[in-house]
């Protein structure tokens, strides 16, 4: 096991995640897109938000890979079975949790649950799998972080 493998493994993880959240979003599965999302909370311009949360989301890629790198350490394993289902655990986490729970509290453009019916958030708030977005959401989600959790992992496998 290797951290380069990590890294690399983030890197070609987060770029096949990307493509295939932008691939379904303009296959009109989806209308979800995660960078643009993390964007958003940093600025209002929806043009500088895309290139800032692309930016953003591929730095938290790395992230990620970094956090499954440690996962593998600490149990003596990896492999691209294992990534996937980190990544079946992490697609959860992100549907769930992080734009319902964490990202809100953060996110000065977000709507929720709780927001008032006067005001106008640039962005909808995701529901729960963030159906919000769409019926296939949930699948697209969790196929593609699946897909990131198997490259995480074989790459971690293969770099000794």
């Amino acid at each position: 096991m290797s951290i380069w493998g990590a890294l690399a493994g983030g890197f070609a993880g987060t770029l096949v995640l990307t493509t295939v959240l932008r691939a379904a979003s303009e296959a009109r599965l989806t209308r979800m897109d995660l960078p643009f999302l993390l964007g958003t909370a940093i600025t209002a311009d929806r043009q500088r938000a895309k290139v800032v949360g692309y930016l953003g989301h591929f730095g938290f890629g790395l992230v990620f890979a970094l956090g499954y790198y440690g996962l593998f350490l600490a149990i003596g394993r990896s492999g691209w079975v294992l990534g996937a289902i980190f990544g079946l655990a992490h697609g959860m986490f992100s549907a769930t949790a992080l734009v319902n729970v964490l990202l809100p509290a953060v996110h000065p453009r977000m709507g929720t649950p709780f927001t008032a019916a006067g005001s106008s958030p640039l962005i909808e708030a995701p529901g729960f799998l963030m159906r919000n977005y769409g019926r296939t959401t949930p699948l697209v989600n969790m196929v593609a972080h699946v897909l990131y959790g198997t490259i995480v992992g074989g790459f971690v496998a293969l770099a000794h």
